[in-house]
């Protein structure tokens, strides 16, 4: 795996870059390692680094936090295509591990989705997931969620895989969240489908429990992803008996965004009553984290003669 770099080098040495280096390879190879990788999933360049400097070998950029944190509203289809690029370029180029970014629907017809698989590419991901539902698309855990008829989810998949194969240095997630509304067996028919497209990664979203979690990981086949959201509509279960069950990632989509807010809310709490917060990073650790140090002595290099 590439060495991390300096914080603070690695990220003033992609603003410069025309192209982000690609993780695709990286990716591939983790998929191919036995075990189950549990991803932490990110919602800005700051919680990547915190992933990275944990020792995850990846992070998954949410759609629900990233519409959380940086527009303060829910993940219902109003953040765009644009903003999420934005956001994700930011992520890539503060950590030296594959990220996967969401997609969402691609932001419109398969020609779209063509052009945001080219421009995460672009931006550093080393791959992105593409999903069936009726746009506004919403969290896969709450009411109301719809997804479009069996030819255009189709039609999705297989521009993103064609972008995939066309230039686009990136692996496709394919995700259906057809269990909500159609039922699993329906979802598993699409999960299917979008395996035999070629997506490198197929997910089943909001399985019920773990029975349906068991049939989907007896009838599909290739990297399969799990989505555990905490007080969400699949079960929590072990890293280890989702291993067993045949899955390949464990996404822990929202516990990095619920941890910060949790923390923040005690923190405004102290203050009010008048409390230094107790349980914090201290300056110094924030400084070195941010690269402080290797800032400065980037900048003592030009005072040199």
């Amino acid at each position: 795996m590439t060495e991390p770099k300096k914080p603070f080098l690695r990220a003033l040495e992609d603003v410069f870059e025309e192209r982000a280096a690609s993780f695709s390879p990286e990716l591939r190879e983790l998929l191919e390692q036995p075990g189950l990788l549990v991803m932490p999933c990110c919602f800005d360049a700051l919680s990547a680094r915190l992933v990275e400097r944990a020792g995850y070998p990846l992070t998954f950029m949410s759609g629900f936090a990233v519409s959380a944190t940086r527009l303060a509203l829910p993940d219902t289809g109003l953040i765009g295509y644009a903003e999420m690029l934005d956001q994700g370029r930011d992520i890539c180029a503060a950590v030296s591990l594959p990220v996967i970014g969401d997609a969402d629907t691609g932001y419109g017809n398969p020609l779209n989705v063509k052009r945001t698989l080219h421009g995460y590419a672009r931006a550093g991901f080393a791959g992105a997931m593409i999903e069936d539902q009726r746009a506004p698309k919403r969290c896969g855990h709450t009411e109301g969620v719809e997804v479009v008829e069996r030819d255009e989810a189709v039609a999705r998949v297989r521009a993103a895989v064609d972008a995939r194969d066309e230039g686009a240095d990136l692996l496709v997630v394919a995700r259906t969240d057809a269990r909500a509304s159609l039922g699993l067996d329906e979802a598993l028919w699409r999960a299917r489908v979008f395996s035999e497209l070629g997506a490198d990664i197929v997910f089943v979203e909001a399985p019920g429990n773990e029975a349906e979690l068991e049939r989907i990981g007896r009838e599909l086949e290739g990297p399969l992803m799990a989505n555990l959201v905490a007080g969400g509509r699949t079960p929590l279960l072990p890293a280890r008996r989702l291993e067993e069950l045949g899955f390949k990632l464990a996404a822990h989509p929202l516990t990095l965004l619920a941890a910060a807010t949790r923390a923040m809310r005690e923190a405004l709490a102290s203050l009010e009553r008048g409390e230094e917060p107790s349980d914090l990073d201290s300056f110094d650790e924030l400084r070195e984290l941010l690269g402080f140090e290797e800032y400065g002595a980037s900048l003592r290099r030009y005072a040199e003669r």
